[in-house]
């Protein structure tokens, strides 16, 4: 069971992506440039997308076992350290410069955009360092 509700979230989080427009890197850019025309639609995609997230998310809160009968794993943490902001800005400035972030790349790749593939692997390699940094933190 757990499978096929990831498979359905997955879906529809995939075609929500793909009817607000945040799959399109132009649209993604024009969003994104403030200085120039900027196209403030998906500024409202976000706002309804937390506002669908707020009942879910409060009852969860006071919930100790997810519908599926696993424990209920939400952040705890709350503070802003470095890590916080440098991991925030690489992933800003990694979206301004694709145009795309990782649910809409991953939407992308079966349209066969070579962009898609090359921000993914980009993406995996940079997964694959952050491993590989926190392993060597952890032996210290």
């Amino acid at each position: 069971m757990t499978r096929i509700t990831g498979f359905i979230a997955g879906l529809l989080f995939g075609l929500g992506l793909l009817l607000s427009g945040m799959a399109n890197p132009a649209k993604v850019l024009g969003f994104l440039d403030l200085a120039g025309q900027w196209d403030p639609s998906l500024a409202l995609v976000m706002v309804g997308a937390i506002g669908a997230a707020l009942v879910p998310m409060a009852w969860a809160r006071r919930q100790s076992v997810a519908l599926l009968g696993g424990t209920m794993q939400l952040p705890t943490r709350r503070d802003i350290d470095r890590r916080l902001v440098g991991g925030s800005l690489l992933f800003g400035i990694g979206w301004g410069l694709a145009g795309v972030c990782p649910g809409p790349a991953l939407v992308l790749l079966p349209g066969g955009y070579w962009q898609a593939w090359l921000f993914v692997a980009a993406m995996l390699l940079g997964m694959l360092v952050f491993n590989g940094i926190e392993a060597i933190r952890a032996r210290r």
